[in-house]
């Protein structure tokens, strides 16, 4: 019996810390404007979080954000692009795992602004963060996650 057990355990161990490792291996490309510190800030904390992260900055953020599908009055600081869905401003890392976890039928989420306190961002925090889903039409879906 201890012999059976063995392989199982082994493999579940494996199974269970590949999926982290995948989680935490995506790679980022963030499109900023030139000049944007927090953008930077941003792909830091991104790549502290195990992200790859690309930057490219760009003059044509609002057009490359509104081609996406984010409208403009909700689109963030940056634009980031990660396995397949757009990430648009200072999203939480939970927020961007859990999209890449649960791979919804959307074109991705965004933390609209520049809040205070957001990853990248200096200041308190002030309330809780609504990363809203972005549908495939391109039109602002509802709440996708709050922190």
């Amino acid at each position: 019996m201890r012999n059976i057990l063995k392989p199982v355990v082994l493999a579940s161990l494996l199974l269970g810390s590949g999926a982290a490792f995948a989680d935490e291996s995506k790679d980022v490309t963030l499109y900023k404007t030139p000049q944007c510190g927090c953008c930077e800030g941003y792909a830091d904390y991104l790549r502290q979080n195990g992200f790859t992260v690309t930057v490219k900055p760009t003059h044509d953020l609002a057009a490359m954000s509104r081609e996406a599908g984010i409208p403009d009055e909700f689109q963030g600081c940056h634009l980031s692009m990660v396995d397949g869905y757009v990430v648009s401003g200072h999203v939480p890392v939970n927020t961007v795992r859990k999209l890449l976890t649960e791979r919804p039928d959307i074109k991705g989420v965004t933390l609209p602004g520049m809040p205070l306190g957001s990853p990248g961002m200096s200041g308190a925090k002030e309330a809780p963060f609504e990363m809203l889903e972005i549908t495939k039409s391109g039109t602002v879906g509802g709440v996708y996650a709050k922190e």
